[in-house]
């Protein structure tokens, strides 16, 4: 493969990385939000299952001391097109200032933590419910 194909590569991974990001952060908030307003999707088991099986991911990863898969294969990635992690296209350059901060390990593993008990507390509070398909609406 070319060069600007492991770049392009590593991009769409990037970007799979903000779009996982963003669902955990803003699934939350639908949640919650959801909850208020009496939205019956933001309680769709499929959707609450989801959302608490990422941020659970991402918790054990960072007790764990494990980096995220999508991150080693970005880098693998970039050293494969012979770049410098997180120096290139546009699109690398924003995602990465999006996802990405110099903080100490252990900031990480709590704001993780205390993100997934505030997830975890959204099931006992507004607990998911199976949508039932009703046959004759």
């Amino acid at each position: 493969m070319q060069d600007h194909t492991y770049q392009y590569l590593a991009d769409c991974v990037l970007a799979a990385h903000v779009v996982i990001v963003a669902f955990v952060l803003i699934g939350l908030a639908l949640i919650i939000l959801g909850n208020i307003f009496s939205w019956r999707w933001a309680n769709a088991l499929w959707f609450r299952a989801a959302h608490l099986l990422a941020i659970v991911i991402v918790v054990a990863e960072s007790w764990l001391g494990i980096t995220c898969p999508l991150t080693t294969l970005e880098a693998w990635l970039r050293s494969k097109a012979d770049q410098a992690s997180y120096s290139g296209s546009f699109i690398e350059h924003w995602l990465t200032q999006l996802l990405f901060f110099d903080a100490p390990a252990w900031v990480f593993t709590l704001a993780y933590s205390v993100f997934g008990i505030l997830v975890v507390l959204t099931w006992w509070k507004f607990p998911p419910k199976r949508q039932r398909r009703d046959m004759f609406p």
